[in-house]
């Protein structure tokens, strides 16, 4: 279940196996309250800035950060909703998913937020790599589009169309995409005109696609998860983590 119980449970259980309990953080964005979770099991440790899906901050999207933690990294997972907005209902998702693409400007302010309140917790963020799934894919290319200072950015399963007016001519990081391609959401299409632009732009990026891979394939327990395809991206993620984050 990606419920709000459960993420409650995994927020508040210390995670013994990475030698650092995770925790919430309620941070202010413009005043507006926020939750995030924030793990790291060392100080100066690279940082992840992890973005959800559309249903908001769940268990999901915890369970991958302290999975990061394992492997050395500090994670902050950003709340772009709001605190206690986690939507189940595919019409409210829409409704918030909508309303930050909608106002773009917001979007990357909330980004810059949980950067920020990263980096009052500690987190080196001068060494940090953002990630996002499905919705929060879109968003850290957003992130990426708006010039932030981040060595790298990774999508799963994410939204790749560029709002008009927009480009990548002041991304500053390299820039990784992991696609299924059967995904019916986000087309092979969309997929091949954002390596365009790319490459039109100059910027680093490298392009994956899994044959057979559905929207939403790296989701534990959802009909369309495909192990292999999680799997195999997972490994990617590590990798271009241990390539940009020193």
């Amino acid at each position: 279940m990606r419920g709000l119980v459960s993420l409650i449970l995994l927020l508040t259980v210390p995670t013994a196996a990475i030698g650092a309990a995770g925790s919430a953080v309620t941070y202010q964005v413009n005043g507006g309250s926020y939750e995030g979770y924030y793990v790291s099991p060392s100080k100066q440790a690279p940082l992840v800035l992890l973005i959800h899906d559309w249903d908001g901050l769940t268990d999901y999207e915890v369970k991958r950060a302290d999975m990061l933690a394992v492997l050395g990294y500090a994670v902050f997972a950003a709340d772009l909703f709001g605190a206690g907005i986690r939507p189940t209902e595919v019409t409210d998702k829409r409704q918030h998913t909508g309303e930050l693409y909608k106002n773009r400007e917001k979007l990357r302010a909330l980004m810059q937020g949980a950067l920020d309140a990263a980096k009052a917790k500690g987190a080196n963020v001068a060494n940090a790599v953002a990630g996002g799934y499905c919705f929060g894919g879109a968003a850290v290319l957003e992130l990426a589009r708006s010039g932030a200072d981040l060595k790298g950015f990774a999508t799963f399963h994410g939204g790749l169309k560029t709002p008009e007016g927009q480009s990548y001519a002041n991304t500053r990081g390299k820039i990784v995409i992991m696609h299924g391609s059967a995904d019916t959401a986000i087309t092979m299409d969309d997929f091949a005109q954002l390596a365009k632009e790319l490459e039109a732009a100059g910027v680093a990026h490298e392009m994956i696609t899994y044959g057979g891979a559905q929207h939403a394939f790296t989701v534990f327990g959802e009909d369309r998860y495909q192990e292999i395809a999680d799997k195999k991206s997972w490994k990617r993620f590590q990798e271009f983590l241990a390539d940009e984050l020193k």
